[in-house]
């Protein structure tokens, strides 16, 4: 078989052959970096979600204080983009309840 398909023909498949497997390779390639990729931006949007808790607490902290301090829960919704009710939550989930 091998006679009569010529050695051209041979050379000609097996560079075929190899640019093929380059293409694969780069493939592949592209596969991981992309695989890689996904990796980095779940553990960033892990640490992003955790620095969005660390600042929410943090605010509930300080909007409690203020109302402990005397700033009108109505005031703080102002300052804060939160509904009075969510003040209100979070000052009644810390133990302060609105002054009368």
């Amino acid at each position: 078989m091998l006679a009569t398909i010529g050695r051209d023909a041979l050379t000609r498949i097996g560079h075929e052959t190899i640019a093929r497997m380059g293409q694969l390779d780069d493939a592949v390639r592209a596969f991981h970096e992309a695989e890689d990729a996904v990796r980095t931006v779940e553990r960033d949007r892990i640490a992003a979600k955790a620095a969005v808790e660390k600042a929410r607490t943090k605010l509930a902290e300080a909007i409690v204080e203020a109302v402990r301090g005397g700033m009108r829960q109505v005031d703080v919704a102002a300052v804060t983009g939160y509904s009075r009710e969510r003040v209100r939550q979070i000052c009644r989930a810390a133990g302060v309840e609105p002054v009368s």
